[in-house]
């Protein structure tokens, strides 16, 4: 009898889809992935890398259907963010920095007239 091989279906589409809110997000999650992993192999000969191993044990030989397997087993994760709030804390991270430099050199100013005394 053939032995089974793992593909790309194995796990299969909907468990995948059922891990991610659209198929747009899985291919995107996956390649994205898929590309970490190759740059893993590929830099191996190299030395210590700052590129994240396979993090399942896989039979699979493609960085792809590696992938599709971490994303099964919960390893990957992603999150979703809201354009206009990110815009939003954006500003006030650089207000807050503004403010805070106009009190420095509010600070610095006293200090210096005080010296002048």
């Amino acid at each position: 009898m053939a032995e089974s091989q793992d593909t790309m279906i194995n796990p299969g589409l909907e468990a995948l889809l059922e891990k991610v809110d659209s198929k747009f997000t899985l291919v995107g999650l996956a390649a994205m992935r898929a590309r970490q992993i190759n740059s893993y192999y590929n830099q191996l000969d190299g030395g210590i890398g700052s590129i994240v191993p396979p993090q399942v044990t896989s039979t699979a030989r493609k960085p792809l259907s590696i992938a599709f397997e971490e994303i099964d087993a919960d390893k990957i994760s992603y999150e979703r963010f809201d354009p206009v709030e990110r815009a939003r804390k954006a500003a006030n991270k650089a207000a807050a920095a503004v403010k805070a430099e106009n009190a420095a050199k509010k600070a610095l100013a006293e200090s210096a007239s005080e010296k002048d005394k």
